[in-house]
């Protein structure tokens, strides 16, 4: 399905296992098992969260209420609290992400000129939420990355719960309502965030 009205991406390809030779057979499978489980529990390749509520109402061509609207999160800078409500008649680009999650990194720049063209047109921002991430991590990822876009400290991943979030890369763009239009679990392409921003615009502004 073209993402965009009732699109939900699921998944991108397997995170590489790279595994030095060993002489010994145990340990190395071992290994490899350990790699890949780690791939499927962390790089969003399983489909789909442990709920997909959302994923099914999406799909529906539905847009259901973004959850934990109201929910403050520590803002990564320090310099305050925000909440999903604080971006009401805004398009919102909510983004789980970690320092130590590679698509995380491999997705970035795709958010961040996301990021540039809606604060340019006024119409909304990307909103990053940090997913068990240490704050001198974060930070530095973002330095790296050079992002501009603010992140929130999701503590205790509480605000990731309510969307069924347990793996990253997760993706969600929120209509000027606060709705859910389109849903990404697993690394973006340019192709699917510039058709979901798209939809999310083409919904009025509330009075």
């Amino acid at each position: 399905m073209k993402p965009g009205r009732g699109a939900s991406s699921e998944g991108a390809s397997l995170y590489p296992v790279h595994v030095t030779k060993s002489r010994s057979i145990v340990p190395a499978v071992v290994v490899v098992l350990a790699a890949a489980l780690v791939g499927l529990l962390v790089y969003g390749v399983v489909h789909g969260g442990d709920n997909t509520s959302l994923d099914d109402q999406v799909k529906q061509g539905k847009r259901p209420p973004a959850p934990g609207i109201g929910m403050p999160r520590t803002l990564l800078d320090g310099s305050g609290t925000k909440t999903l409500a604080a971006y009401r008649g805004q398009v919102v680009v909510l983004n789980f992400w970690a320092s130590w999650c590679t698509p995380c990194k491999a997705e970035a720049p795709i958010l961040e000129r996301t990021q540039r063209k809606l604060v340019a047109s006024h119409t909304g921002t990307v909103l990053g939420a940090t997913f068990d991430d240490a704050i001198a991590d974060s930070r530095a990822f973002e330095r790296k990355e050079k992002l501009t876009y603010p992140s929130v400290r999701d503590v205790g991943t509480e605000l990731a719960e309510k969307y069924g979030t347990n793996k990253l890369p997760e993706t969600f763009v929120l209509d000027r309502q606060g709705r859910v239009v389109a849903i990404s679990r697993g690394q973006i392409s340019q192709k699917f965030i510039d058709n979901a921003v798209a939809e999310a615009s083409r919904d009025p502004a509330p009075q």
